[in-house]
């Protein structure tokens, strides 16, 4: 009598993990987790191994080289450009991931609320994005930051204020279909409120692209917080930012390039390994991927 064949009794895998091996197939953007990783740790840990802070002066070191008492040199104040660099990179960060987890947020809430509620509410909801996508953002923010003396805490309001329109419209787009879904039509025949529908049945189903803009919006904040530092509408001193360490050393990058090429190291470092994360999510949360295809359940 001829024995069965062999069946693959390995259970399927978990969505969760189908994405985490999608994406650990693309060597680049583990290469952007790693860089990224090593950014924090350098923003949150790299001052213990200094022991100047980015506002103490040393006058008998003004514009000094990179050497054995400050590794990344000096700038014209005397100031230390590691520990500069230190809290410069930890400003940026705290500026790009609040505004973007805020921006993320705004536009998950407006967008799909546009989205179930239609009708006027719908249609008073693009009316207000399509204005403000055509409103001079960059002029307003400039002008607000500069007026309110570059607070940091200010500055995240303002581009979050400015930064969800284009977000909440594609969530918008997706939402559209969401809510002719099954699932969405049974808990309104429940009699769940619109709010919890939009929190527990919309938004949550939206995951994978709330995700993939909240890395990318990291990029374009830190891009848009240093190119606004850099002209001085931006973070302002005493406070320190990458943005405003560009700014300084662009004034002296033939004399002391080290002022300019150590923070713009940190921006390309930064905004390179976020975007290869931006990537792998991509190609991870997308079956039609080559890595989605390649990464697929056997």
């Amino acid at each position: 009598m001829p024995l069965p064949a062999p069946t693959d009794r390995r259970p399927p895998l978990g969505l969760g993990r189908l994405y985490l091996r999608r994406f650990l197939r693309n060597r680049l953007a583990v290469a952007g987790v790693v860089i990224f990783l090593l950014l924090v740790l350098f923003a949150a840990f790299g001052d213990l191994f200094t022991s100047y802070a980015y506002t103490d002066t040393d006058f008998t070191a003004l514009t000094q080289p990179p050497g054995a008492a400050h590794w990344f040199g000096t700038n014209q104040g005397g100031n230390d450009i590691y520990a500069s660099a230190v809290h410069g990179l930890r400003r940026s960060l705290v500026i790009a991931v609040s505004v973007s987890v805020l921006t993320v947020v705004v536009a998950a809430v407006v967008g799909s609320g546009a989205a179930y509620f239609g009708g006027r509410t719908e249609k008073a909801t693009l009316a207000v994005i399509h204005f403000l996508l055509i409103v001079p953002s960059f002029l307003i923010l400039a002008l607000v930051s500069h007026r309110l003396a570059g607070d940091w805490r200010v500055l995240i309001v303002v581009l979050t204020v400015f930064g969800w329109m284009s977000t909440a419209r594609v969530i918008w787009s997706v939402s559209t279909s969401l809510r002719e879904r099954d699932y969405v039509t049974a808990a309104e025949f429940m009699g769940v409120g619109p709010a919890r529908i939009i929190l527990r049945h919309i938004i949550p189903n939206l995951g994978s692209l709330l995700i993939l803009n909240l890395t990318l919006g990291v990029v374009a904040t830190v891009l848009s917080e240093t190119a606004l530092s850099f002209l001085g509408f931006g973070v302002q001193t005493p406070d320190v930012s990458l943005g405003t360490m560009l700014a300084d050393g662009a004034s002296t990058l033939t004399s002391a390039p080290w002022l300019f090429a150590f923070p713009a190291g940190l921006v390309v470092l930064l905004t390179v390994s976020m975007s290869f994360v931006g990537d792998g999510l991509r190609d991870a949360l997308d079956p039609t991927s080559a890595n989605g295809a390649a990464g697929g359940p056997r």
